[in-house]
């Protein structure tokens, strides 16, 4: 009983030695899955209105090529009126004040992704919303930075050559980083960009000329 209490003991002690670096290390969780803190949200910026991110602030100059749910579309795919690669290196505006989630190569498919989240304020309460701009040619903001509306946040691009130029857009009511399907039949979650974007405008219908407003010089710490 001796030889086998000792025996079991010193099993126990190495499994432990071995297992303790893992057992021990900090969990880290998938961007996918993080939620920002509430002093992050409490410091976002409240957006005043809402523009549109390609062409003039109501949407001139561009057209939509694939709707939100057309084709089991998650977004609309803005397009400049020229087609084809016309609009390549066009800028892309942010779509109001916001702060922004990520920024970063997407992966195939994707190319460049840009994810902004906004705090704005609908029958008495704050809500959020983010905007996500896909397939850029190049990104001029960086995480943690805040941007406002009409700023030039990247330019449009081709997701490294997969496509026509032109911009996947989306509006979402997730505060997550997720990048996401593009593509898929249930859309709950997602929310109709140009809808969205009509119905929270607050600008006169002659609103047609766009600022030059640069990026923010340095980011802001979450």
């Amino acid at each position: 009983m001796l030889f086998a209490g000792l025996f079991l003991l010193a099993l126990g002690a190495g499994l432990w030695l071995r297992l303790w670096p893992e057992l021990s290390r900090q969990a880290q969780v998938d961007p996918a899955f993080q939620l920002p803190p509430p002093l992050f949200l409490a410091s976002l910026p409240t957006a005043a209105r809402f523009d549109f991110p390609l062409g003039s602030e109501n949407g001139a100059l561009a057209y939509n090529a694939q709707p939100f749910t057309q084709n089991r579309h998650l977004g609309d795919d803005l397009n400049g009126i020229g087609g084809e690669n016309s609009d390549l290196g066009d800028p892309v505006h942010a779509v109001a004040d916001g702060r922004v989630l990520m920024a970063r190569e997407g992966g195939p498919g994707w190319g460049n992704i840009l994810i902004v989240l906004h705090a704005y304020e609908e029958n008495g309460a704050r809500k959020y919303v983010q905007s996500y701009y896909a397939h850029l040619d190049e990104i001029l903001v960086k995480p943690g930075q805040t941007v406002r509306r009409g700023e030039r946040i990247a330019t449009v691009g081709t997701a490294n050559g997969r496509y026509w130029a032109h911009l996947h857009f989306e509006m979402r009511e997730f505060t997550t980083p997720f990048i996401g399907p593009g593509y898929r039949d249930d859309t709950r979650g997602w929310i109709d960009p140009s809808a969205f974007i009509a119905s929270h405008r607050g600008a006169p219908v002659d609103d047609v000329g766009r600022g030059t407003t640069e990026p923010s010089p340095t980011p802001e710490t979450p």
